[in-house]
């Protein structure tokens, strides 16, 4: 088995920009990133998360009015457990294979307490399939692959083929109930702050061959000497 852990999410570089809201009692909400097609009838407005709250809500005020219409990247989703990337950056998952766990983390916000900004893991996929798309014809990846955001778009889809990965997790993926943070407040080489892996996560984890920043980086692969602690961990977290 393999692991990797990919960031996902809404996040500050964004427009609109913000984090996902964490509650008190660790559950939370995942904010995609706006669509750059803006064609998706997933919107920020019109579209409602676990807590019942339009995803709107948790803009910034003076993003909300814009933001309402916007269009939401909805990927990776959890309804068909699919995941698609175009990116030379992302490209190495292809690498991942049926057993394999993609694991996802994201930056989430607190919501109704004090506390500061962090990332947080937000479930996984036990991977049962990898491909690329232009790999697979258009009944597979209309039966397999219809609720990646990549594929329902057929303008997308076109102008992803050839370079679109896609990756399915089997019935055993699942997104978390209580995200668990993985990161602490540190610096980058200038003294801007940064969030970097928590000590407990170097524990479980690894510091990945030194790289701890974890805020906007490539896949992070676990090495093998901590995977399987790091796969229980993930599965402990996935039923709590």
């Amino acid at each position: 088995m393999r692991l990797v852990l990919l960031r996902v999410g809404l996040d500050t570089g964004c427009r609109p920009s913000g984090l996902g809201p964490i509650f008190r009692d660790s559950s939370f909400e995942l904010v995609w990133i706006p669509d750059t097609l803006d064609e998706d009838e997933h919107c920020y407005g019109n579209t409602t998360g676990r807590h019942g709250r339009p995803f709107v809500a948790y803009l910034s005020p003076s993003q909300r009015a814009a933001a309402a219409a916007r269009s939401m990247h909805v990927d990776p989703e959890f309804e068909t457990c699919t995941y698609g990337d175009p990116t030379t950056q992302k490209s190495g998952l292809k690498r991942l294979e049926t057993g394999d766990v993609l694991a996802f983390y994201a930056g989430l916000r607190p919501y109704d307490f004090e506390a500061e900004d962090a990332l947080y893991l937000i479930g996984y996929f036990v991977v049962i399939e990898v491909t690329m798309s232009h790999d697979i014809d258009d009944v597979h990846r209309k039966q397999f692959f219809q609720g990646n955001a990549h594929v329902r778009n057929p303008k997308r889809c076109a102008r992803d083929q050839d370079h679109l990965l896609l990756i399915r997790g089997g019935s055993d993926s699942r997104l978390f109930e209580r995200a668990v943070r993985i990161s602490r407040r540190g610096q980058d080489r200038s003294g801007k702050p940064l969030h970097i892996q928590s000590d407990e996560m170097v524990r479980i984890f690894g510091d990945f061959g030194g790289q701890r920043s974890i805020q906007r980086s490539p896949p992070r692969w676990v090495a093998p000497e901590h995977t399987e602690m790091a796969w229980q961990f993930l599965h402990r977290a996935g039923f709590k």
